[in-house]
C-alpha cells in the first residue's frame, strides 16, 4: 500500500469532532488529564460527557499535562508507518509545554521529516488549523510547503471566549494576561481572547447574554465584508448558548465552514463549566 505524502497530526486540544477527524484523516495525540490519582487520555480514557457528570462531584480540580518527549516518539513512529512526512500543529507554546515535547520527540525520529508548527492557539482555533493543514496536504503540497501556508494563517486567527468564572483558569496557571480580573468585587462575565499565544482580557460585561452579545458584536464586526471565512464554535456544557450563537452568525455571514463541538476534558479542566466561544480566520 503507498504512503501518504504528508501526514496532518494535532493534539486534543484541537477540539475536533471525530466525523471531521475522519474526513480530513487527521491524527490526535491524546493529551493528559490528571485527577484523583489516575492518569487519563482525553476522550480515550475519559470521555467529554463523563468529564462534565464527574467534575461538579469532585473535590479536587483536576491537572493536565503534555505526552512525554518518549510518547510523542512512538505517535510520530506510527503515524510515519503509513505518510512519508508530517506536519504537527499543536497547542500554544504559551500555554502549554506540548511543543517543546513535541520537538524533542521529533528528534528521536532522526532524518524523517517533520514539520511542527506553534499554533499560537488552542480549542477550535488549532481545530482549523489543522483541517486547514489537511485540506492544503490533500491538494498535493509537500510538507515544508503545508507547514509554511499554515504558519502564514496563525496571525489571520482568532479565539475569543466568555467565561462564567475565572477559578479554573487562575487555578490551573493559564490565565495570561486575564489575572488582573481575578478577584474583582464586581460579579462580571468577562469575554477573554488568545493573543500573541497567552488568554488576554477583551471586555469585562456584568451578565452572561450580554457578554455573549459583545462576543458575537466583536466577531460579525471582523467578519463582514470578508470572503472564506472558517469558523468554529465552543462550549462546555452550554449548548443553547452555542445554539444561539450560531444561529446569530449564520443569520448575518455565509461561513465556508462552521465547525461545533463541545470542550474536551482536558480544555473544560482548564476553563471550567459554561464556557462558550468562537475560533475563525479568514483567508
Amino acid at each position: 500500500m503507498s504512503k501518504r505524502k504528508v501526514a496532518i497530526v494535532t493534539d486534543s486540544v484541537s477540539n475536533l469532532t471525530p466525523e471531521t477527524i475522519a474526513e480530513h484523516n487527521i491524527y490526535v495525540i491524546p493529551q493528559i488529564l490528571n485527577w484523583e490519582g489516575q492518569s487519563l487520555l482525553d476522550q480515550i480514557d475519559i470521555t467529554t460527557a463523563q468529564f462534565y457528570e464527574r467534575l461538579p462531584q469532585s473535590k479536587d480540580l483536576p491537572k493536565t499535562s503534555q505526552p512525554s518527549p518518549g510518547q510523542f516518539t512512538e505517535h510520530f513512529e506510527k503515524v510515519a508507518e503509513g505518510a512519508e512526512s508530517i506536519v504537527a500543529v499543536f497547542v500554544s507554546s504559551a500555554l502549554s509545554g506540548t511543543i517543546q515535547s513535541a520537538h524533542l520527540g521529533a528528534q528521536a525520529m532522526g532524518d524523517y521529516p517533520i514539520e511542527i508548527v506553534d499554533s499560537r492557539s488552542a480549542s477550535l482555533g488549532l481545530g482549523l488549523l489543522a483541517v486547514a493543514a489537511a485540506r492544503y496536504a490533500a491538494a498535493g503540497h509537500d510538507y515544508g510547503q503545508v507547514a509554511e501556508y499554515v504558519r502564514g494563517l496563525v496571525p489571520r486567527l482568532r479565539v475569543m471566549f466568555v467565561v462564567d468564572t475565572l477559578e479554573y483558569l487562575h487555578k490551573g496557571g493559564r490565565i495570561g494576561g486575564a489575572k488582573r480580573l481575578v478577584g474583582s468585587v464586581l460579579s462580571i462575565k468577562p469575554v477573554l481572547h488568545i493573543e500573541n499565544g497567552q488568554i488576554e482580557p477583551l471586555a469585562s460585561v456584568r451578565t452572561k447574554s450580554k457578554a455573549i452579545a459583545h462576543m458575537i458584536e466583536v466577531v460579525l464586526g471582523e467578519m463582514q465584508g470578508k470572503q472564506d471565512i472558517h469558523a468554529g464554535i465552543i462550549h462546555a456544557g452550554a449548548p443553547n448558548d452555542a445554539a444561539y450563537i450560531k444561529q446569530q452568525i449564520l443569520a448575518a455571514v455565509q461561513p465556508q465552514e462552521l465547525l461545533v463541538n463541545e470542550l474536551t476534558p482536558v480544555l473544560g479542566a482548564n476553563v471550567g463549566p459554561g464556557v462558550v466561544g468562537m475560533g475563525y480566520y479568514t483567508e
